[in-house]
């Protein structure tokens, strides 16, 4: 096990800056995940963990060591890539022992560490299987015990369930969960899926064009996003965004205006241009209002569309009526939508006129010219304070 950290990392290709000065400190046996959309840099920047990458500038430290320098195989670290890359000729027992054999390892060391690894993914039984015998979770379990014979310092993990069906991802996730705390090992894992890194990590790091947005619990990227990226990736369905501006009562949208109490958010001013966020399950009819925290007036609206998801139905609201309306636009990105999330025994049909209130202490406000968070969870008007209820605020 080791410690792992960037300092200023950058890396470019001519004009293209993939890496963007990141600086990152993981701790020994923490799980950490780079996330973020296809060409964001998560890749490029593990890899110069890995030495796969030399930086352009900036330097990577395993532990005490400047390996900035250093050769993969002098790293203390080992890969699991997407592509399982098996040897098809050699059964279980040879793949996995392949790199100790390499490195001129003892036939009882190696039988000691293959045995322990299997033990490790449980592929006890399956030694003397070939590759295409195996399911995909079973290659990939391979795979992953190929790197653990190496007992090395950090394990790097590039997307390695991309390829696996949703059932054996969900399995494989439980499975990696189980690795790392029997190992105790630092992992470093890259992946676009956030459910992987929601669920899986310690922390993750959001990464958008090379730049790191934010590193944190996965908790606190999703109700304390550090800008509207952040917010906007992390969540699935997206959170809501709606443009306004501050005004005297509160912040004014196209359709509606929420009150609160201006001194949370004391790096703007009256007239600046704002985004308000709030995430569909904060989004409630206003028959349920008074159980929660601090609920903004009613909004009109109108149904769109629903998507029943099974635990949970997922309702496009109208704010205003629109002449012209793309199939394909996200509704948590326009000024007119809201997406809501009810549960499936809440009577609601499409096209239906209601009204729907917001969590206010649940309401994140964003700097609408820098995309940077003012606050997470606005008061109520007349002083209230969120966590306080409609009820407890009349009594």
């Amino acid at each position: 096990m080791a410690r792992v950290r960037l300092e200023n990392v950058t890396k470019r290709y001519e004009d293209v800056i993939a890496v963007d000065d990141i600086s990152l400190d993981i701790e020994d046996g923490e799980f950490v995940t780079f996330v973020g959309p296809s060409g964001c840099g998560k890749s490029t920047t593990m890899e110069a963990v890995a030495g796969l990458t030399q930086p352009t500038d900036g330097r990577v430290f395993i532990g005490d060591d400047d390996v900035t320098t250093l050769a993969p195989k002098d790293r203390g670290v080992a890969m699991v890539f997407q592509n399982i890359a098996l040897f098809p000729h050699m059964d279980v027992f040879d793949n996995i022992s392949f790199g100790l054999r390499l490195r001129k390892y003892d036939d009882e060391e190696i039988s000691r560490r293959v045995e322990q690894a299997a033990d490790i993914v449980q592929l006890e039984g399956m030694l003397d299987r070939m590759p295409d015998e195996m399911s995909g979770g079973q290659r990939q379990r391979v795979a992953i015990a190929r790197a653990i014979v190496r007992n090395p310092d950090v394990f790097l993990m590039d997307e390695p369930l991309a390829n696996l069906d949703a059932k054996l991802r969900v399995h494989m996730r439980t499975e990696l969960q189980r690795l790392h705390r029997e190992l105790e090992t630092t992992i470093i894992y890259v992946t676009h899926d956030q459910a992987e890194a929601m669920t899986m990590s310690d922390r993750i790091a959001v990464l958008n064009e090379g730049e790191l947005q934010q590193i944190a619990p996965p908790l606190t990227c999703y109700n304390e996003p550090a800008n509207l990226f952040v917010a906007g990736f992390i969540g699935s369905p997206s959170m809501n965004f709606v443009d306004g501006e501050l005004v005297e009562e509160g912040i004014r949208t196209d359709n509606f205006t929420v009150e609160f109490d201006h001194g949370i958010v004391p790096e703007a001013a009256i007239g600046d241009a704002v985004t308000l966020g709030v995430r569909p399950e904060d989004v409630h009819l206003s028959e349920y209002a008074e159980s929660l925290a601090s609920p903004t007036a009613p909004i009109d609206a109108r149904t769109d569309v629903l998507e029943p998801m099974g635990d949970e139905v997922f309702v496009y609201l109208l704010l205003a009526e629109e002449e012209t309306r793309s199939m394909e636009q996200d509704p948590a990105s326009s000024p007119h939508q809201l997406l809501m999330s009810v549960t499936p025994d809440t009577e609601i049909g499409e096209n239906q006129p209601v009204d729907v209130v917001l969590d206010r202490s649940k309401i994140h406000l964003f700097d609408t010219a820098t995309g940077d968070a003012l606050a997470h969870g606005i008061t109520g008007p007349s002083g209230r304070e969120p966590g306080t209820t409609a009820t407890e605020a009349d009594s």
